[in-house]
């Protein structure tokens, strides 16, 4: 078991080396609490299996495996939902968790209660975090050298590595164990929430002054700097606006900040070495919901003149968003849009395919597909009550170019991708080639004698380019997840199966948005980021065959079995255009 946040091995390290990122020293898949889990199970300890498996997932919300454990586990007898304990649970983020649950629960006596909290464990894990940085450091540039500091190039070599590791802990606080990237803007966010939450008890004076803090480290934001001037106005005439200053405890923390990195910057250029401060406390436009900025004593209607309301938060998208173009293709029929599947960057056809070549492409899958392809060779990557086969277009065109399928179907399934492809880069009106990042012909089968009382899912609610974390509410754009895809799309090929809804959730990924149900010709098509959590419900009977295509706006990231596919279609032209010469009468060229 873990003891508060650090974990025993690195405190055992106390007396060698510690990194400028403690992170760094984490397995990258928690493999202690993995295996404790399975030994525990083993050895008939549940509860301890229980908290080892959430332990995990908590840190590694991608693996689907441990998440179908912890279900497992649910339903057995005596597991309750409050044995779910995160042994690697970091005090201030949990409490920065629940003050957003109460808050968005517009609770804002708890909001502020455990908001206050979080920041008091927040400075005293700073605290603990600086003094760690204090131990013994290896300089690694150095080793390869065979280098010998002099005593006071030893001591600036120490005193700025550790100068550089206590400055870092604000990146490794804001960290949530087991991820890489941090939660944007954490510090920060603490005083605005605050802000808001006291100004909604009527406790003006500390809503300035957590307004005040916030702009410490954003003084230009317009929509904090208005609610400065709105909290000012509400004050009582014994108070001076101007004598209510920025809290203490954020002024002081920003102080010693930027002195530090002034110190460091004026070291790097004195030594001779690279640094680029970074920016601690990124930001994508504020925190916008509709809280953000106050609209008056009655928040439900009235409007408070030169302020406006803004709108709950969505996950970020680093390009224009847009929808709505030429479809391309005769026959097809447009279903849905975005806003009628309720949320971002969504739409639903149908007619893609036509009967028959759904016909063809179902029957072309039975000779090409394999048990376990695209999953690293297991059978039931998502689920143990279904079995999965796959197959690649490359392989198709290998089987059809070796006589093993008809070649016309082998090239059928290149050509409805290619479709697929640039009626997903009209629709959504994309600048710039939107190019093929894996394409996967895919059916999964329901096992019988598995079905009776299934509560997992076929596919469990996922983001295609970031870690979903429901917890945090957040989707980590970090490895294992595919960073680089940009949109995905489902092209359907068959209906006569039970079960298998696609489903869109909310962050949460337990609040369904919409469901769609697959057929014959049917193509969904979405954004492949945090804004489109979505899953596939239990396959309960049948066989349900799909195309999946990922795709990526980076040429880096092209499917390298897409170009090979693409040079093997270009032969065949060229052999089928050499046949068709060799067939021409040559009367017929006078």
């Amino acid at each position: 078991r873990l003891e508060g946040i650090w974990p025993l091995f690195l405190l055992s390290q106390w007396n060698s080396w510690l990194p400028p990122k403690f992170d760094t020293m984490l397995p990258s898949n928690h493999s202690p609490f993995l295996s404790c889990s399975l030994f525990c199970n083993i050895l008939n300890q549940l509860e301890k299996a229980v908290e080892a498996a959430h332990t995990f997932f908590m840190a590694n919300p991608e693996h689907m495996e441990m998440q179908q454990n912890i279900e497992n586990y649910r339903t057995m007898a005596g597991v309750e939902a409050l044995q779910l304990v995160d042994l690697e649970a970091r005090p201030h983020l949990e409490s920065y968790s629940a003050g957003v649950k109460h808050y968005e629960a517009d609770d804002f006596e708890l909001a502020i209660k455990y908001f206050e909290q979080a920041l008091r464990e927040y400075f005293s894990e700073d605290t603990e975090c600086r003094a760690l940085c204090e131990g013994p450091q290896r300089f690694e540039e150095y080793e390869y050298l065979g280098y010998k500091a002099g005593l006071y190039e030893a001591i600036a070599d120490h005193y700025m590595q550790v100068l550089v590791c206590q400055h870092e802990c604000v990146r490794e606080l804001a960290t949530r164990p087991g991820r890489l990237s941090p939660i944007e803007n954490f510090l920060p966010l603490h005083y605005d929430y605050l802000q808001f939450a006291y100004y909604r008890v009527g406790e003006y004076v500390k809503a300035l002054e957590c307004a005040k803090a916030y702009l410490l480290l954003h003084p230009d934001d317009e929509d904090v700097l208005d609610n400065v001037d709105y909290y000012e106005s509400l004050l009582d005439d014994s108070s001076d606006p101007a004598s209510i200053e920025a809290r203490e405890d954020l002024a002081m923390f920003v102080k010693r900040h930027k002195m530090e990195s002034e110190l460091i910057k004026s070291a790097a250029e004195g030594l001779g070495f690279s640094y680029t401060e970074p920016n601690y406390w990124i930001r994508y436009g504020g925190r916008q919901d509709e809280n953000r900025v106050p609209s008056g004593v009655n928040v439900e209607g009235a409007e408070v003149h030169g302020l406006s309301m803004g709108k709950k938060s969505s996950p970020k998208i680093d390009r224009d968003l847009r929808e709505g173009g030429p479809l391309l293709y005769e026959n097809i029929t447009f279903v849905y849009n975005s806003e009628q599947l309720n949320g971002t960057q969504r739409v639903l056809l149908d007619n893609v395919l036509s009967e028959e070549q759904c016909r063809e492409l179902h029957s072309v899958a039975s000779g090409i597909m394999l048990v376990g392809d695209g999953y690293r060779g297991k059978t039931s990557p998502h689920t143990p009550n279904e079995k999965f086969e796959g197959a690649t277009v490359l392989k198709a065109l290998k089987f059809g170019y070796e006589g093993r399928v008809p070649l016309k179907s082998a090239r059928l399934f290149y050509d409805i991708s290619e479709k697929a492809r640039k009626i997903v880069e009209s629709y959504f009106m994309l600048n710039s080639t939107l190019y093929f990042s894996y394409t996967h012909m895919v059916c999964r089968t329901a096992l019988s004698g598995q079905q009776d009382r299934r509560t997992d899912l076929s596919h469990p609610i996922h983001a295609d380019n970031c870690l979903l974390d429901p917890e945090a509410n957040e989707c980590w754009k970090e490895p294992p997840a595919y960073t680089f895809r940009d949109y995905s799309a489902l092209l359907y090929m068959n209906d006569d199966f039970e079960g298998g809804e696609f489903i869109f959730t909310e962050m949460d990924a337990k609040t369904v948005t919409a469901s769609i149900k697959p057929k014959c010709g049917r193509m969904i098509s979405f954004s492949s980021g945090g804004e489109n959590p979505h899953g596939v419900k239990a396959v309960t009977k049948g066989q349900r065959c799909a195309v999946a295509l990922w795709f990526t706006l980076d040429p880096l990231y092209r499917e390298l079995e897409r170009i090979q596919a693409d040079e093997v279609i270009a032969i065949l032209d060229r052999e089928q255009q050499g046949k068709h010469e060799l067939n021409i009468n040559p009367k017929d060229e006078l």
